[in-house]
C-alpha cells in the first residue's frame, strides 16, 4: 500500500501542543520543495511551526528526506499521503484542481488556529510568518503582498501591485471584491470555520478545478475581519501557462527581461 502519515520532527516533541502557526503546503513533490520548506524552517517567528504536506496522487518520495534535512528543532513537518489524488482532473471526487480535498483535510487536521498557506514552487521571505501572526492578532484572516518571480531565473521580477493586493483593490476591485493569492492567506479557522469548505469549490464547468482561492476569498470578505502587512513577504514564481500571463507582462513591462537576464 503506498499511503501514511509521516511525522518529522526532534525525539519527544510534544504533538499535543498547538503550534503557533501552521503551514498548509498540498504539494506533487516537485524539485523546489526543498526551497519552499527551507523558507519555512528560516523564518523568525517566535515559536513553533507545524507543516502539514499533502501528497496528491502517488510520486516519487525520495524527495522527502532531502527536503526535510535542514529542519530546524522548533518546526514540525507531518506528510499525508493517502495514495491516490483527490483531484477530480485524475480521477478523484473534488472538483478543485490544485490538490483537491488536501488543502481543505489539512486546514481541520493543523495543530494550530493560525493557518498559512503555501504552494511547493513558491517561497516566504523570513520574516513573512512574524508578521503575518501579528497581522492577525486583531483581525480574523490576514494577508500580505508578493513578488512575481521569474520562472526561468527564479528571481523577483517586481511587487505585484495590481491583482493580489486585498480587499476591493486592484484589477479585480470592481468585478470580484478584489483577491488574494492563496500563498498571501493566513486564516484563524476557529474564528473562520465556514471558509476551510470554500477550498474544495471550483468555478462551474472549469476543466482545471480552478476557483476555490477566489472563493475562499470572497467568503472571507464578506463575512471576517482583515488585517494585512502592507508587506510583500512572498515569492511566487508565474507561469506562462497562466490565463494572466500576456496582461502580467504588459504590467511588468521590461522588469521581466531583465529578471530573466543571464
Amino acid at each position: 500500500m503506498h499511503s501514511f502519515l509521516r511525522t518529522y520532527a526532534d525525539a519527544g516533541a510534544d504533538l499535543q501542543r498547538p503550534a503557533e502557526v501552521a503551514v498548509v503546503m498540498p504539494t506533487i513533490l516537485r524539485e523546489t520543495l526543498d526551497e519552499a520548506l527551507g523558507s519555512i524552517f528560516t523564518q523568525d517567528l517566535a515559536g513553533r511551526i507545524q507543516v502539514l504536506l499533502g501528497i496528491d496522487g502517488v510520486p516519487d518520495l525520495s524527495i522527502l528526506e532531502r527536503a526535510c534535512a535542514g529542519r530546524p528543532a522548533h518546526c514540525v513537518v507531518q506528510v499525508l499521503q493517502p495514495g491516490y489524488s483527490t483531484a477530480a482532473r485524475n480521477d478523484g471526487l473534488h472538483r478543485s484542481g490544485d490538490g483537491g480535498s488536501l488543502r481543505a483535510a489539512l486546514t481541520l487536521l493543523a495543530n494550530s488556529r493560525y493557518v498559512a498557506y503555501l504552494d511547493d514552487d513558491n517561497w516566504y521571505a523570513p520574516d513573512h510568518l512574524r508578521l503575518m501572526r501579528s497581522a492577525i492578532s486583531d483581525a480574523e484572516w490576514a494577508y500580505s503582498l508578493r513578488w512575481f518571480v521569474h520562472p526561468a531565473s527564479r528571481r523577483p521580477i517586481c511587487v505585484d501591485t495590481w491583482e493580489s493586493v486585498g480587499p476591493d483593490r486592484g484589477i479585480y476591485g470592481e468585478r470580484f471584491g478584489g483577491f488574494v493569492d492563496t500563498n498571501c492567506l493566513m486564516v484563524d479557522k476557529l474564528a473562520c470555520p465556514h471558509a476551510t469548505a470554500w477550498w474544495n469549490i471550483a468555478f462551474p464547468g472549469d476543466s482545471r478545478g480552478r476557483g476555490s482561492d477566489r472563493h475562499v476569498f470572497a467568503f472571507l470578505r464578506a463575512y471576517h475581519r482583515p488585517g494585512h502587512t502592507a508587506r510583500p513577504t512572498v515569492y511566487y514564481r508565474i507561469d506562462a501557462a497562466d490565463i494572466m500571463h500576456g496582461q502580467r507582462l504588459l504590467m511588468m513591462g521590461t522588469a521581466y527581461d531583465a529578471a530573466g537576464a543571464k
